[in-house]
C-alpha cells in the first residue's frame, strides 16, 4: 500500500453516490474537497466519523471544502447509512476498489488475527487546482474532523 502524497495529481474518477447517481470527481472543481476513504458503513469508527463530519459541515463549507465519503459498500447500504445517521455529505460507492487502488489506501490489512485486503482510513484534501494538498493519515475516527478543521484554519 502506497498512499499517495501532498503535491501529486489527485486521480480522476467517477462513482454512483448513495442514490445510484454517478458523480465525478470533475463536479467539484472550484471547490476544495475532502475524500476520506473509510472501511465499511454502519459500523461503529465508521459511524462516529461521519456523524462528526455531518455535525461540523457548516465549519467545512466556511472553507468551501466539499466531503466526500468513500467505501467498497454497495449504494443501497451506503443509501441506509445516510438515511440512518442523517448525513449532509456525499458517499461513494467504490465496489471495485479501483478509486481505493488509484489513491493508494487499498492493502493488506489485519482484523482479530486475519489478514485480508481492504481500505485504510485516510483522507485527502484536494486542492482547487486538482492536487492533492494535504493528506491526513493520523487521527482516530472521533477526531478526524478536528484534524481536519485545524489544518484547514492555519492554511
Amino acid at each position: 500500500m502506497n498512499p499517495l502524497k501532498a503535491g501529486e495529481k489527485a486521480p480522476l474518477f467517477s462513482l454512483p453516490d448513495q442514490d445510484g447517481e454517478e458523480i465525478s470527481s470533475k463536479d467539484f472543481k472550484d471547490q476544495r474537497v475532502l475524500i476520506y476513504f473509510y472501511p465499511k458503513a454502519m459500523t461503529p469508527g465508521c459511524t462516529v466519523q461521519a456523524c462528526n463530519l455531518r455535525d461540523n459541515f457548516e465549519d467545512f463549507k466556511k472553507y468551501n471544502v466539499a466531503i466526500i465519503g468513500i467505501s467498497t459498500d454497495k449504494p443501497e447500504k451506503l443509501s441506509r447509512f445516510a438515511e440512518k445517521e442523517l448525513l449532509n455529505f456525499t458517499l461513494l460507492s467504490d465496489e471495485t476498489h479501483e478509486v481505493a487502488q488509484a489513491f493508494g489506501v487499498w492493502g493488506q490489512k489485519e482484523f482479530m488475527g486475519k489478514t485480508y485486503d481492504g481500505i485504510h482510513r485516510i483522507s485527502f484534501l484536494i486542492g482547487k487546482d486538482g492536487n492533492i494538498e494535504h493528506v491526513f493519515d493520523d487521527f482516530k475516527t472521533s477526531n478526524h474532523h478536528e484534524v481536519v478543521l485545524d489544518y484547514l484554519k492555519h492554511h
